[in-house]
């Protein structure tokens, strides 16, 4: 289980393996004391919900006075970070649910459909391809394009949804990539290239004075799901479920 080192004892393999169950289960018997607590009374006392960076901050201001009403008992914990993480805190116990956006891997999860959010092309106002009525792949060949740094899903999301490869850096030119969606917009709206926003953000006012143009992409699926997920087996999952249909009457 562990190793002894000149700096102390160092956990093995096994030891690491051991922990981590170890954590899994007291996260899991936790998790059943607040659900006793709240027998019969849904979405009451702490509940830990993890969101992306593409949804928070377009839904949440929405979403929250909503919820307060709604649910006054309610203790709801934040966390913002990308998905990939946010599954792994699910999975260890450490999350009760999460927002995201699929298609991603849910091997072990269960999840509830929130909305569908559709994904457009964003354009410096003056581009040449603003006298397209929509985007296609093919249109979009060749094109500067701007994206979020890797680990953010809608990357993913928008070059599947347009049927396009990532952009490679070519000689001494860098790909670019942005670190938000409000960074994305300012690059765009400078002339820097095009890109993708899904229209919940746009909703919110992402593109309020900014010198962009949308277009709708020209495919048969442009968009992504958002939905709640939570881990299989969890007590939680029918508070999850509560949660999404909250939702889903805010789309």
């Amino acid at each position: 289980m562990v190793d002894r080192a000149k700096s102390g004892v160092i956990l093995t393999a096994v030891g690491e393996a051991a922990l981590a169950r170890t954590h899994l289960i007291l996260n899991e018997a936790e998790e059943l004391v607040q659900a006793a607590r709240n027998a019969g009374q849904p979405l009451t006392g702490r509940f830990r919900l993890g969101v992306i960076p593409t949804i928070a901050p377009f839904l949440l201001p929405r979403a929250l006075p909503v919820l307060r009403a709604t649910f006054p008992s309610l203790k709801l914990y934040l966390r913002e970070d990308l998905t990939q993480r946010l599954i792994a805190a699910l999975r260890a116990g450490q999350l009760d649910a999460a927002l995201i956006a699929l298609p991603f891997d849910m091997t072990g999860l269960d999840h509830a459909h929130v909305s569908d959010d559709e994904l457009m092309a964003a354009l410096p106002a003056n581009h040449r391809l603003t006298a397209l009525s929509e985007m296609s792949a093919k249109a979009l060949e060749g094109e500067d394009l701007i994206l979020l740094e890797d680990g953010h899903c809608l990357r993913d999301h928008a070059l599947a949804a347009c049927g396009l490869r990532p952009p490679k850096a070519t000689g001494d030119d860098e790909a670019f990539a942005a670190t938000s969606l409000p960074t994305l917009v300012q690059m765009v709206g400078s002339g820097l290239g095009v890109s993708f926003l899904p229209a919940m953000s746009v909703t919110a006012g992402l593109l309020d004075s900014a010198p962009v143009t949308l277009r709708p992409l020209g495919s048969d699926h442009p968009s992504r799901e958002i939905a709640v997920a939570w881990r299989q087996g969890s007590s939680r999952g029918p508070e999850g479920r509560l949660l999404a249909q909250t939702l889903q009457a805010l789309s």
